[in-house]
Order: structure tokens, then C-alpha cells, then sequence
């Protein structure tokens, strides 16, 4: 049974977990949709009341009843390294990709579906605090008011991007700023905004989370950081222990939204709160393994290769 990795060509973290399948004696194909067609070919027939779907990548087959496990990490557009890409053939690219896939009774990690889903922060935030998370109030609105008097009530808040870079632009940054109740809210009208009331911290926390099992990192901050993704503080991220009332939470919350893996960010309060800021379906975790050792590239082969 094989393994398919649905990932970019220059992806380190999952170089990471390449080694541990490797490691373990388990076949993987690694597929980046960008490639179809062109070093990858599909074939899927319905035919005489039976189902039939290959893939091959640079020579390697894998046949849709011998997959294992699919892994979503970081696959490119489908189509866009095609000769003549376009919007068209993107789209009859991914109808015939994902169709087969869906087709065969693989594990998923994550299923397209809860992936596509997970990402919106304003469900995520519902499901957060239905899962039992300390969430900060938040507000996303295109009304100048709204966002006005939030701010009044809260004094100091925290803008954020709902969506993150887009995907076309990976260099695009859009950090989380700290603004006042005086700010000029005029420009929310010309599109959401999302605003989240500050939570001063003490620390940063990753909680990585691979089927049952979790990995918690902590790191440090400056009292006036806002954005941890921007810390040049030299410091290094830290193995630390996840509190039963957090695990209970973080298993309530994947129940939810039917995700095999998760990496959620915390930021610790001076009371040791752990406050929920979002959940990303498909997080990077190669950094904090190698700061902290922990295994969390082990975890996600053991998970694919069952």
C-alpha cells in the first residue's frame, strides 16, 4: 500500500517526513499538481460496474486501490506547469485529480473538504469557543461604526488578516498590528476587517497536532511583541506540556472539523492562559521539531503508514 504526498517540489518539511516513510520500508509517490499533465499522467476508467484509477509520476504507478493515505501539504495550482497553462485547464486538471482520488477509500490528512472549510477564521473562532478555548472578542465587518466602537470598548485591539498571503503571493506579508481607538476606520468599508481585542503575553505557544497525538513548543516574548512570526529575538522554541483542559479542547475542536492535523496558536497571558488566536490546517511544524526535538515528523508518518 502506498502513500501519495500532495506537495510542491521545494517543501523541507516534507523532506522531513519523506525520511521517516523512507525509514520505515513504506512506498510514497510525491506529487505536485502543477505537474499535470506533463512528468505526471492519470488515468481513472469506469467501466464493466468496476472503478480503475492509476497515477504515475516520473515512472512511479500507484494504483487508487493500493492507496494508503493521501497527504494535502503544500500542492501547487494543478496545471500551472503545463505549456500552455490557463484557468481552464486548471480547472479540468483538478476535476480529474480530485475526482479519482475521492474516489478510492484512502485516509486523508487533510480531507480537501474540512481543509477548504477549517480555513475560515470566523468559523474557526466559532468552533474554537465551542471546543471549550478562551477566545478574545472579535469582530469582522465592513462597517466603519462597528469596527469604531469596538475598538472604543476594547482600547487597544489587534488588526488581522481573515485570510493570510494569498497563495499566488508567498513573499505578500500582512502582519497583525496594534491600533488604538483613534485610528481611522473610514477604509473598512472597502473590504472586512478583522479586529481582535490585544492579548498581552508572555509567551507564544504551537500546538501541533497529529490524530490524537499532541506536540506543544513555547517561546518566550518581549511584553510589547504583538506578531510572533516576526520575532528576532534570537530565541528558540521550547518542548512544553499541554494542560488536560487544552487537550480536552484541541480533541473536541478536530472532532469538529473532522481534521487528522492541526497546528493551533496560543498566546500565554501572564495568568498562564492559553488564548486561542487561530488554527491552521496545513502548518508548518519543521521549525519548531528543530528547535525542540520533538517528533513530530515520526508522528505524521506513523499516521500516514497505518
Amino acid at each position: 500500500m502506498t502513500v501519495l504526498i500532495l506537495t510542491c517540489e521545494g517543501d523541507v518539511t516534507t523532506d522531513l517526513v519523506v525520511t521517516e516513510l523512507h525509514g520505515r520500508g513504506v512506498p510514497l509517490v510525491r506529487l505536485d499538481p502543477a505537474d499535470l499533465p506533463g512528468r505526471a499522467v492519470l488515468s481513472a476508467e469506469y467501466a464493466h460496474g468496476d472503478f480503475a484509477g492509476h497515477l504515475s509520476v516520473d515512472g512511479f504507478l500507484v494504483s487508487m486501490s493500493g492507496l494508503r493515505s493521501v497527504w494535502v501539504r503544500r500542492p501547487g495550482r494543478p496545471a500551472a506547469h503545463a505549456p500552455e497553462p490557463s484557468r481552464w485547464l486548471t480547472a479540468e486538471v483538478r476535476q480529474a485529480l480530485f475526482g479519482m482520488l475521492y474516489s478510492a477509500s484512502a485516509r486523508w490528512m487533510n480531507h480537501p473538504r474540512d481543509a477548504e472549510q477549517a480555513r475560515h477564521k470566523p468559523w474557526q473562532l466559532r468552533v474554537a469557543h465551542a471546543s471549550g478555548f478562551a477566545v478574545p472578542p472579535t469582530v469582522v465587518t465592513t462597517v466603519p461604526r462597528v469596527a469604531r466602537q469596538f475598538a472604543q470598548e476594547y482600547r487597544d485591539v489587534v488588526v488581522k488578516s481573515a485570510a493570510g498571503p494569498p497563495p499566488d503571493e508567498p513573499l505578500m506579508a500582512l502582519p497583525t498590528t496594534l491600533i488604538g481607538p483613534d485610528a481611522d476606520f473610514s477604509s473598512v468599508r472597502a473590504g472586512p476587517v478583522l479586529l481582535q481585542r490585544y492579548i498581552p503575553k508572555k509567551a507564544d505557544i504551537r500546538l501541533t497536532c497529529v490524530g490524537a497525538r499532541l506536540f506543544a513548543a513555547r517561546k518566550v516574548c518581549d511584553p510589547d511583541q504583538v506578531d510572533g512570526r516576526y520575532d528576532d529575538s534570537g530565541r528558540c522554541w521550547e518542548p512544553t506540556g499541554v494542560p488536560d483542559r487544552i487537550a480536552e479542547s484541541v480533541h473536541a475542536y478536530t472532532r469538529r472539523t473532522g481534521l487528522a492535523y492541526a497546528a493551533f496558536d496560543f498566546a500565554e497571558d501572564a495568568d498562564g492562559v492559553w488564548w486561542f488566536l487561530e488554527c491552521n490546517q496545513g502548518g508548518q511544524f519543521g521549525f519548531v521539531e528543530l528547535d525542540t526535538g520533538l517528533p513530530i515528523a515520526a508522528a505524521v508518518a506513523d499516521w500516514l503508514a497505518q
